[in-house]
């Protein structure tokens, strides 16, 4: 592209039956007080974006994406601690282009030892983990924990923050056993194949000798809903994460009450800036460290080119990716 004012990037079309992604020609943001652009060399995708894509129906359409890797490019007015030319990694919308605009707080140095698809798929689910384990979940050494659909971004990333905090038995749940085999190097203790029928219960009930587990990381829903409570020990926490078997679901209030359970909600869809900020920062606290050292690791199951987008997205939907799904700008220089 000659135009240097010009960049491409990946928008979300609205369409009466939902959206669709195409690449386009856009101005180059500039970034505003308190923003640091960032010249874009990776962006991962997250399965919200497919979700809202498809409820996507009337509007002007947005750049896609909320995290990305690459090397600072320009300062806004009023940033401190930041340089061009430095290496970074962020979490703020619009990434999934060559050049985006992210709050100063919301980036973290990229570590030399990660590429820049590696450095691209940490921000969401890592801070997303950590908000849920950490955060809400309070999660303390020698608990027991179980993650649903671990073979997800979050899942995966979930069970590295586990082993990190302590956890003495760290459980992951999985419809394909072919899947177990990457999960068992980051640090997880035992498999548990999920079912629809909840056999799985029985067996989470052995491993933990009978207790169930302290905590558990849920992003499956109603499918998974009745059968997890099954599985808490008393005063467990069940952090519900994601939705992807479903929003509506049963409880029986006597077992809720008679197990002291807790069940906690998150998301950052209702969160203001500053909140959302607040658990960046946290992650960036607790996690940059371990991640410098090598002791967690984001895992990347494919790189697609920017123009590859809807290539990317069909990966996603077939359900057969082990971690983080990553867009490539680099083809675009």
């Amino acid at each position: 592209m000659s135009d240097t004012t010009m960049m491409r990037a990946v928008w979300s079309v609205p369409g009466e039956g939902g959206g669709r992604v195409e690449l386009r020609d856009t101005p180059i943001p500039q970034p505003g007080p308190g923003q640091v652009r960032v010249r874009v060399r990776a962006s991962a995708i997250n399965r919200g974006e497919l979700l809202a894509l498809s409820a996507l129906k009337t509007g002007t359409g947005s750049i896609g994406g909320v995290e990305c890797a690459g090397e600072v490019d320009a300062l806004g007015p009023g940033v401190a601690g930041w340089q061009v030319g430095d290496a970074v990694m962020g979490h703020g919308r619009g990434a999934q282009a060559q050049f985006a605009c992210i709050d100063q707080r919301a980036l973290m140095r990229k570590p030399p030892r990660l590429d820049w698809a590696q450095a691209a798929a940490f921000p969401n689910v890592f801070v997303t983990a950590h908000d849920a384990l950490i955060t809400h979940g309070n999660l303390c050494a020698g608990e027991s924990v179980l993650i649903n659909a671990a073979s997800s971004g979050i899942g995966m990333a979930a069970i590295q923050i586990a082993r990190w905090a302590g956890a003495r038995s760290i459980i992951a749940s999985s419809r394909s056993t072919d899947k177990f085999g990457r999960l068992s190097a980051l640090g997880l203790t035992d498999t548990v194949l999920a079912d629809d029928q909840g056999e799985w219960v029985k067996q989470v009930l052995e491993l933990t000798g009978g207790a169930g587990v302290n905590l558990i990381i849920d992003s499956v829903g109603a499918a998974a809903f009745e059968a997890n409570l099954r599985a808490m020990s008393i005063e467990g926490r069940l952090i519900g994460v994601g939705r992807l078997g479903g929003r509506d679901a049963r409880i029986d209030l006597d077992w809720l009450a008679l197990r002291r359970l807790r069940l906690i909600g998150v998301t950052f869809r209702t969160r203001s800036l500053d909140q959302t900020l607040d658990c960046v920062q946290a992650c960036a606290r607790d996690l940059l460290g371990p991640l410098e050292r090598g002791e967690i690791q984001p895992v990347v199951d494919s790189v697609y080119d920017l123009e590859e987008i809807a290539a990317a997205h069909a990966r996603m939907r077939s359900n057969q990716q082990v971690g983080k799904i990553v867009l490539s700008v680099e083809s675009l220089r």
